[in-house]
């Protein structure tokens, strides 16, 4: 229960700032203190000086009713002198001097302190100190005819009263500073120091909470309520930590608007573009293209399509291509090939590109044949069901993008005009390849020679009616 209580306050000690505080607390009590103790030290040893000279102008009283006897000269005065000397316990010589200067009488100690020394002859009295010695020169007699009295005083008794002076002053400025110290520590602790140590409690607290999008915490900096400075630090604390986590909050909800909306771009670029050609566009390459050695195109249309398209409205057309090419477009996912586009009811698909494969005619060949089963399910409003015509060829083609807007990856070269070919010379429900593609197949497929035609811009070529595969 002691422990508990003592605890806090001891803490108040560990912090730098309080460390601070009681050293500049001290310092400054204990420089006033010795800044006080120098006139006060000068003061006491006046006094002690003063009872010295009490002691010299008592034995001065003795000398000068001597002096106004006939014995003043003789043997009297210098007995006086010694009695004097014998029942005092400071003074240790006693020097009298005549008005010309001459030595008259001397017991005990010289003083150092001589008639040459006391110039002025208006001065009454005179001291000087030397060491543990204190020469009095005091002057006495008539008007015309003026005596020099020197008295050396023994000060060590003064001196050791003025360390004990000292140290009972060292004592009491101790006390007074360790006092007003811990004191003003205590307060200082209780009304800033033990704040401030919460308030930084308080703000790697509130560092937490936002690293966790947790809002409600308590702040013990506010527990209590402070009418002061430091009151109005700790409720601006309060208000900037809510700030910045609505800040914090409305930026993560920015960025994640951000990241949903990139996504549905990514996507729809996507829907567009491969992946690889994607990349390359958003690294701002300014011109896309690549030549491929080997590709696989296939073209597919919808025989009938437009006497179809003028018997139904245009919502029941375009619903009827959106669920035949939707159906298409998952054939593409299977085979894992790259839809190039639909004009109309035309339908284009490449294998072996923007990544080359070396199986790119069986994929085609494989989703042809899908092609004609899916195709299979969809009618026309008189109930018949609907064909298409499938061309497929095998060889090389630029492929790439152009221009700024509305981008579209395409191909270019021969082979895709000869793929072009052999749909648009085709039979409805059959699946037309060129000798190329035939030659990558023959082995896998069943295939049913076509009579040579004559196909524009190559003249004679012999076609092939992919059927179906082989062991199937």
């Amino acid at each position: 229960m002691l422990s508990s209580k003592i605890l806090p306050w001891l803490r108040l000690f560990e912090a730098r700032l309080s460390r601070r505080l009681v050293f500049w607390i001290f310092a400054s009590i204990v420089f006033i203190e010795i800044v006080i103790l120098i006139p006060s030290y000068w003061s006491e040893e006046q006094r002690q000086l003063q009872s010295l000279e009490d002691v010299s102008r008592a034995a001065l009283s003795s000398v000068r009713e001597l002096s106004r006897t006939e014995g003043f000269d003789g043997r009297e005065c210098e007995e006086e002198l010694r009695r004097l000397l014998r029942n005092s316990d400071t003074i240790q010589g006693i020097a009298i001097y005549q008005p010309n200067g001459t030595l008259m009488k001397l017991v005990g100690e010289t003083p150092q302190l001589t008639f040459a020394d006391v110039k002025n002859p208006d001065q009454m009295i005179k001291h000087q100190r030397f060491g543990d010695r204190y020469d009095i020169a005091l002057k006495f007699g008539s008007t015309d005819r003026v005596y020099l009295l020197i008295v050396r005083q023994d000060a060590s008794e003064i001196r050791d009263e003025l360390i004990k002076y000292i140290f009972r002053i060292f004592i009491l400025v101790l006390i007074i500073s360790v006092f007003v110290t811990v004191v003003m520590t205590l307060v200082l602790g209780v009304t800033v120091i033990d704040p401030i140590l919460r308030l930084r409690d308080d703000l790697k607290m509130a560092g937490e909470s936002l690293s966790k999008d947790n809002p409600d915490v308590e702040f013990y900096s506010l527990s209590a309520q402070r009418q002061d400075e430091l009151g109005e630090v700790m409720v601006a604390f309060k208000e900037m930590f809510n700030r910045a986590f609505w800040e914090i909050q409305e930026r993560k909800r920015t960025e994640e608007n951000l990241r949903i909306e990139q996504a549905k771009s990514e996507k729809l670029l996507l829907n567009i573009l491969p992946p690889a050609i994607a990349e390359q566009l958003k690294e701002k390459q300014s011109t896309i293209a690549q030549r491929f050695s080997e590709v696989t195109i296939l073209f597919a249309d919808i025989v009938g399509f437009t006497p179809l398209s003028s018997s139904i409205s245009p919502e029941q057309l375009v619903e009827l291509l959106n669920r035949i090419f939707s159906s298409f477009d998952r054939l593409t996912e299977k085979y894992g090939l790259e839809k190039i586009k639909t004009i109309g009811d035309s339908y284009m698909v490449a294998a072996g590109l923007p990544i080359p494969r070396p199986d790119s005619a069986d994929a085609i060949a494989n989703m042809a044949l899908d092609m004609l089963t899916e195709i299979a399910q969809f009618h026309n409003p008189d109930g018949a069901k609907l064909q298409i015509r499938i061309g497929i060829n095998t060889g090389p083609v630029v492929a790439g993008v152009i221009g700024t807007k509305k981008f579209i990856y395409d191909l270019w070269g021969d082979a895709v005009n000869i793929a072009s070919r052999m749909e648009s010379h085709g039979i409805p429900g059959q699946i037309q390849v060129s000798e190329s593609t035939y030659k990558l197949l023959k082995e896998r497929y069943e295939f049913e020679e076509r009579r040579c035609l004559n196909i524009k811009g190559r003249g004679m070529m012999t076609t092939y009616l992919l059927t179906e595969r082989i062991g199937k």
